[in-house]
């Protein structure tokens, strides 16, 4: 390899990194070596693998804009429930068999809202009668959750595998999302990638032309032991005060207050359903004071039909006015209009005489419609003068299959599009330029530049670009053939799929209370490898026990069955880098928690949360060092523990001082009764908890005990008064020293 690709290549070595999911869940990061960015074919006569691979239809990234809705994209989808009354809904109304199919799930979400298990009973029995008789696929496809989650059936992982197989076989793929993460936790890759290809690329074509998808937000309901409260918050729809807010400024004027209004409709962001004829409203009203991102949007609109009859030309004059805004993510959606020729009208230019402009690469004429470029050695420049006498050149351009001028001139002005977007940072610019050198669009093939501009776009986020990344692992294209990265890139893709919709109905029942549906919705969607619908489901098991709707072999799960099977979703959220799971994990084995006591697991748990710099994990660690519980007995190492955790977080400075007091009556005093009563304080503080628990905070008590305790706060004000009273006094009265010269002697 020449040493200027070598350096290229090195400074094009980026860290990867999808959005954070959450402050608790670590993101995903992929690191490539200099083996991955092995030195591979850049055209497609090299090697057989490129030929081969550039014949799959899938690598035309530059599709229709026609983007399927969800109900289409995910068939079986419950947004005929959820959402009777969207257009989707209204226009596509669901047929006999269908009609069954939902309105069996519609009581089994009746039955868990209200808590009647025998209600719950029997829907499971009709679904299970329609997969069987009708063979329904999304039946199957529920049935085999029930079992695998042990909801209203005997768990049976035999089972739910062979439901979701035939399921998955029958078109359903909220069952081939299942299967796919059930075989990447089996490391069984080469099941696992094809799967998750056949996913990422339905949950691609959702994407939108020029902005990133439309992505369901990822809510975390609980921050650490915690309610998140603030996240919550934001999620309230049009019951949100900040939104109502929002809304009153957008009512007086306010154009960017219209925009984020709009957005939020779009998008269906902050707890509102998605609604294109409100967004198109609110749009509009932004233009007409010159909100540039509002003109973007609007010609995304028009090219995509969302709301409002498909057009191309307004789209591409809407891209053009907020491009001249200054809006560079614009000529994302300008370049993908050149590419396809949609809006561009392709002229006769002949009759034209364009001034002419030579490059070392290109010859290019200009126009008023733009200008264009074709590759020096392709061009014939011929001269003859016409009835006017006016000197011109004309073009006669050798392409093997007759191609017309204009068609390379236009995909030369998408190129200069996509560049300016790339130069001012645009995720969406470098994608796109990747794309046009990977399928070698109006340039010179280059597979390995083509990698490189998807390396940087995937560092800044762009879904897309990791989709790329994924099959350049999946079929060593541009990268060495990788497997496993492969898969875990198309599954960061595939789960921003139209599927995704049930965490916003999940979060839609927890804020209305209804708390049962929402552990359904999050644990259908923790089966299918969402690590936050996993820590979600488990969280609520842990904090709302009963009011769960766990239903067990025999009526509602008991204690040790809820902690069971919050185990075993805070075991799959850990495997996925969510340290607060992890960390759970620890406790779960340390105290024995819906599981045998075990304090090596426990270690192993706590050292899988320390890795990824959690304080409370590399607290634990050092107290189990300090007294050998299933760590070796260390003070030194305790010490350097407590202190890594006090590093990490400096609100941890009173309980590490406490455990530093406690290392160091320990290395002093190791025989004396100190260390028998610093040992008997974790047996004694679980009876104080609950004697505090059960007496003080018992409300009568309680009453008694605060008035008490005013009664003395007041009886020591007043003493205290009473004694700065004295005080003063004494200082203000102070005796009269006598003078020597008024002193009488005193008679013997």
């Amino acid at each position: 390899m020449r040493p200027s690709v070598r350096v290229r290549i090195g400074l094009i070595l980026l860290v990867l990194s999808l959005y954070p999911l959450s402050l608790a869940a670590r993101p995903f990061v992929l690191v490539l070596s200099q083996d991955d960015l092995k030195d591979v074919p850049t055209t497609p006569a090299d090697s057989d693998d490129l030929s081969s691979s550039d014949s799959q239809p899938e690598w035309d990234e530059f599709g229709d804009s026609d983007s399927k809705p969800d109900h289409q994209l995910d068939p079986g989808s419950w947004r005929p429930i959820f959402e009777p009354d969207s257009s989707a809904a209204a226009a596509n109304p669901v047929d006999g068999e269908m009609a069954g199919y939902y309105e069996v799930v519609g009581k089994m979400l009746s039955a868990v809202t209200i808590g009647e298990i025998r209600l719950m009973e029997e829907a499971a029995a009709e679904i299970e009668a329609v997969a069987a008789e009708k063979g329904n696929p999304h039946a199957q496809s529920l049935l085999g959750f029930l079992f695998g989650m042990g909801q209203m059936r005997d768990m049976s992982k035999s089972k739910a595998f062979l439901y979701h197989h035939f399921a998955a076989q029958g078109g359903s793929l909220q069952s081939k999302m299942t299967l796919a993460y059930t075989y990447s936790r089996q490391d069984m890759y080469d099941k696992a990638v094809k799967l998750y290809a056949e996913l990422a690329e339905v949950a691609v074509n959702s994407f939108l032309i020029s902005k990133d998808s439309p992505v369901i937000e990822p809510v975390r309901i609980h921050n650490g032991a915690e309610e998140n409260k603030d996240a919550l918050r934001k999620f309230k729809g049009e019951d949100d005060e900040d939104f109502q807010i929002l809304e009153y400024q957008a009512q007086k004027g306010n154009a960017a207050a219209m925009y984020k209004i709009g957005l939020f409709y779009y998008f269906g962001l902050r707890g509102l359903r998605r609604d294109y004829v409100k967004a198109l409203s609110w749009f509009s009203r932004a233009v007409e004071k010159g909100e540039p991102r509002s003109m973007e949007l609007l010609g995304e609109i028009y090219a995509r039909g969302a709301g409002v009859e498909r057009n191309y030309t307004k789209a591409l004059k809407w891209l053009t006015l907020a491009s001249r805004q200054q809006l560079f993510s614009a000529y994302n959606g300008m370049g993908y209009l050149y590419v396809k020729g949609y809006g561009v009208e392709k002229k006769n230019y002949t009759k034209v005489c364009p001034p002419l402009v030579f490059s070392r690469r290109y010859f290019c004429h200009s126009s008023i419609s733009g200008v264009y470029c074709v590759p020096i050695f392709e061009v014939h420049v011929v001269a003859f003068v016409d009835i006017l006498g006016c000197f011109c050149f004309y073009l006669a351009v050798a392409y093997a299959f007759g191609d017309l001028l204009p068609t390379r001139a236009i995909l030369c002005q998408a190129k200069e599009y996509f560049e300016k977007a790339a130069e001012n940072d645009e995720p969406g610019g470098h994608y796109n330029l990747g794309v046009m050198f990977l399928k070698g669009i109006g340039v010179k093939r280059d597979i390995r530049l083509a990698c490189q501009y998807f390396i940087v776009a995937a560092n800044a986020g762009q879904p897309k670009a990791f989709y790329q990344l994924a099959k350049m692992f999946h079929t060593g294209v541009g990268l060495k053939k990788n497997l496993p990265m492969a898969t875990a890139l198309y599954k960061l893709v595939a789960e921003r799929g139209p599927w995704s919709s049930l965490s916003r109905w999940a979060l839609e029942s927890y804020l209305k209370g209804d708390v049962g549906k929402a552990f359904l919705l999050y644990s259908r969607m923790a089966e299918m490898g969402y690590e936050i619908a996993q820590s979600n489901a488990a969280w609520i098991l842990d904090k709302y026990g009963e009011r769960s709707m766990c239903v067990g072999e025999s009526g509602f799960c008991g204690d040790a069955e809820r902690h069971q099977r919050a185990h075993a979703l805070w075991w799959q959220a850990s495997e996925q880098g969510n340290e607060h799971a992890a960390l759970l994990i620890g406790d779960a084995y340390y105290y024995g928690r819906g599981t045998e006591r075990d304090y090596e697991r426990a270690a192993e748990a706590y050292m899988h949360a320390k890795s990824q710099s959690n304080a409370q994990a590399m607290f634990n660690l050092g107290y189990m060092h300090e007294h050998g519980q299933g760590l070796p007995l260390d003070l030194h190492l305790a010490k350097r523990y407590y202190d890594q955790a006090l590093e990490v977080d400096s609100t941890a400075k009173l309980p590490v001082t406490l455990a530093l007091t406690s290392l160091w009556v320990r290395k002093n005093y190791g025989d004396s009764f100190m260390v028998d009563m610093i040992d008997s304080l974790p047996e004694v503080y679980p009876n104080v908890e609950a004697w505090v628990e059960n007496v003080i905070m018992e409300e009568g008590n309680a009453t008694i005990l605060t008035l008490f305790v005013c009664l003395l706060t007041v009886l020591y004000l007043r003493e205290r008064q009473r004694r700065n009273v004295g005080a003063a006094g004494e200082v203000a009265i102070v005796p009269q020293q006598p003078n020597e010269q008024d002193i009488i002697p005193l008679a013997n």
